[in-house]
């Protein structure tokens, strides 16, 4: 199986202080300088999702001759706070983000070299795909887009404004309109539909699973792996892969002044060990070769079904900045419709 998701200093500043509070007191710190300790540690800074699967992968690493000794300082959060948290100041070697756009921020604040993603791969360390969660057995009888957006069903989403995972949902639903040859204003129509169905907008992806599994609304828009997660910790749901979604493509990148055992890291999560744990997590591998049975999948042998249609932001959205500017920045087509649904937060 292989694969191929003034004022503004200040809220930045804010932002950072925030989460390094945070970090601190679940003892994620990190060094005032944004280096490691003695070369011995890495700061990762990462969005919600990949936790479980460093878990095991970092073990991995500690074995090898390039990781003995060494530790890891981690905080975990939505994409996009995350991002402007370590614009503002929050320490970080090793950043992980939902999005490339969370990236580029790292890369325009002067952070993050700006061929951070030359390499083989493009800087995308893991894959997945979005995917319709339902409550186990399906009693609202959901197959596909066309069905959340019926009376009566309760969508579960996080929010665009804070979290990658919400992007790439909101383009996967507006992208199927246009996969099965609607126009732009029907994919907007549908949008507007899918934010009145919407009884939850978390901060992250996680949080959103969380509002899920805490009974809330009807289904869930998540990251395939999430849900696979999910069912591997014994939540009772069931999920779909749509016949037309998107791929998801998580990059990551070392900042300039990292150690450079933070880009032995790096290099480490191209690796088939890693990539197989990637995989266990249930995200989908970037490189070939990779067999291994999922569990929490519906199907453990075969875990990653190609969709009929698969979607990337590069070839049907033009590339994040163009979706970015289009969808998400203010005055974009989002915004608006949450606004106009009264869904904001």
């Amino acid at each position: 199986m292989t694969s191929k998701l003034g004022s503004r200093r200040r809220l930045v500043a804010l932002a950072a202080a925030a989460t390094a509070a945070v970090a601190a007191l679940t003892g994620c710190g990190s060094s005032a300088d944004g280096s490691s300790d003695g070369g011995g540690a890495i700061n990762l800074v990462a969005y919600s999702t990949p936790q479980t699967a460093f878990g095991s992968i970092e073990a991995a690493f500690k074995k090898t001759s390039e990781g003995k000794g060494v530790s890891f300082k981690e905080s975990y959060g939505p994409s996009g706070d995350q991002s402007r948290a370590v614009a503002g100041g929050q320490p970080a070697d090793f950043v992980n983000f939902s999005l490339e756009s969370d990236v580029t921020r790292l890369v325009d604040e002067g952070l993050v070299a700006s061929d951070w993603n030359a390499g083989e791969h493009q800087g995308i360390v893991a894959d997945s795909v979005v995917v319709i969660a339902v409550r186990k057995g399906n009693p609202k009888h959901i197959t596909g887009w066309d069905d959340i957006v019926k009376p009566g069903v309760g969508i579960v989403t996080p929010n665009p404004a804070s979290s990658g995972g919400a992007r790439w949902n909101t383009l996967a639903a507006y992208g199927h309109v246009i996969a099965d040859g609607g126009s732009e204003a029907d994919a907007e129509a549908y949008l507007t539909k899918f934010f009145k169905n919407a009884v939850a907008l978390p901060g992250s992806a996680r949080d959103a699973l969380t509002s899920f599994t805490n009974g809330n609304g009807d289904v869930l828009i998540s990251y395939e792996n999430e849900a696979i997660l999910a069912r591997q910790k014994g939540t009772d749901l069931d999920y779909i892969v749509p016949d037309q979604t998107l791929l998801i493509e998580t990059p990551a990148a070392v900042t300039k002044k990292a150690p450079k055992v933070a880009t032995d890291w790096l290099n480490f999560l191209f690796t088939k060990e890693a990539q197989t744990d990637f995989a266990k997590s249930g995200y989908r591998p970037v490189i070939d070769g990779i067999q291994t049975d999922v569990e929490g999948a519906n199907d453990p042998s075969n875990p990653f079904p190609a969709p009929a249609k698969l979607l990337t932001v590069a070839k049907d959205f033009g590339g994040w900045p163009a979706a970015q500017k289009k969808f998400f920045d203010d005055g974009g087509i989002v915004p608006k419709i949450q606004a106009s649904t009264g869904k904001t937060q």
